[in-house]
């Protein structure tokens, strides 16, 4: 069958799969379709050139389109792989690490290791030593996780 739908569609079949891959990149954008598509893409190009040829069966052009995928893909993520630059601010994103170093005072206790505190509006869950309601405290660190912090008497 799918040897009779390539003889079919000859070298066009390629260009089909090709430009279905960019209109997937398109709809669900992922930068992942794009090297593929081109890959199909430029198979069907080939196709063009040597479709006559003996050796250029459908099984050989299987192989190389998906050698020519993965060296599209390896070349995709080398282009566009290299954005992790350094930025003005690195805290942007991670709440609880700009906490770090504040003073608060405990709206709750810390019994068991654990309490509360307020910073600004936000009431945030800590972990430190058993400390009554009403104590100063500094932060000392921050849970990406859970977002708890953990805390010491100042």
């Amino acid at each position: 069958m799918f040897d009779r739908i390539i003889s079919e569609l000859g070298p066009w079949s390629w260009m089909v799969l090709g430009f279905v891959l960019l209109v997937m990149e398109v709809v669900a954008p992922g930068i992942f379709m794009l090297w593929i598509g081109i890959a199909a893409l430029l198979i069907g190009v080939v196709s063009l050139l040597i479709w006559d040829a003996g050796f250029w069966s459908w099984q050989v052009q299987v192989l190389a389109f998906l050698a020519l995928s993965l060296v599209s893909a390896y070349v995709g993520k080398r282009l566009v792989g290299g954005r992790h630059e350094e930025t003005d601010q690195p805290l942007l994103n991670r709440r609880g690490a700009q906490m770090v170093g504040r003073t608060a005072t405990l709206a709750e206790p810390i019994k068991d290791g654990r309490g509360r505190i307020k910073l600004g509006d936000t009431l945030w869950r800590v972990s430190g030593p058993d400390l009554p309601a009403g104590t100063q405290v500094r932060v000392t660190g921050a849970a990406d996780t859970d977002l708890e912090l953990t805390v010491e008497a100042v």
